[in-house]
């Protein structure tokens, strides 16, 4: 994860794979031809013990498991973060407040309120992964609405907060866009451009799914 985290910070761009579907043997093969894996449990076919054995699969080879969450609730954001999850999406973050939810429940104190116990990161790391787990474990926000657009500058802003993510489809629905149309550019960039400036403004990560 140092490795990863360091290319982000210095700007390389990392390009990730999303897996929908509780196949660890199929993570194994495809893993290593990205630099990490997004794992789906808002709208993947996963349950707790499948996305368990798909961020073990990430640990095998070596790519850091990011695993979306099915909402913005305390319970399954620690429960994804026990299984030493090397990142965490929320989706559907629309304001400052729900931001700070979210850094409440993905962060130890004094940052934030998560509870201390998960047993594979202290297998793993040692009981004092709480001292690292802060700034190792990033947490990635959705936003996907123009509520949440609106407000990108504030949401970035939020200390333990680590990265923005553009949600496409949902924008795009919420302003009346087919689904059937391509995400082009002409479409989708200037809300692509509204949250990497965001991001720039406070040293955080822009994430990005590709557009045509």
């Amino acid at each position: 994860m140092c490795d990863f985290l360091n290319s982000l910070r210095k700007g390389k761009i990392q390009l990730g794979v999303c897996v929908m579907y509780p196949s660890p043997g199929a993570v194994e093969r495809i893993a290593p031809d990205w630099d990490w894996v997004w794992i789906d449990g808002q709208h993947g076919q996963m349950g707790y013990q499948d996305t368990l054995a798909l961020v073990r699969a990430c640990n095998l080879v070596d790519r850091p498991a990011f695993v979306r969450v099915p909402w913005l609730e305390a319970g399954h954001i620690g429960l994804a973060l026990d299984m030493d999850a090397a990142g965490i999406i929320v989706p559907c973050i629309d304001t400052p407040e729900e931001a700070q939810r979210a850094v409440h429940a993905a962060k130890f104190p004094p940052l934030g309120k998560r509870s201390y116990g998960g047993r594979r990161p202290i297998d793993r790391a040692g009981r004092l992964y709480s001292n690292k787990a802060n700034q190792d474990v990033m947490l990635v926000l959705q936003v996907e609405t123009p509520e949440g657009l609106d407000n990108a500058e504030a949401i970035a802003a939020i200390p333990g907060v680590d990265a923005l993510f553009l949600g496409p489809d949902d924008i795009s629905l919420r302003r009346g866009i087919a689904m059937d149309q391509p995400r082009t550019k002409a479409i989708l960039g200037k809300d692509m451009e509204t949250v990497m400036t965001a991001c720039r403004k406070h040293g955080k990560v822009g994430v990005m799914v590709g557009t045509s």
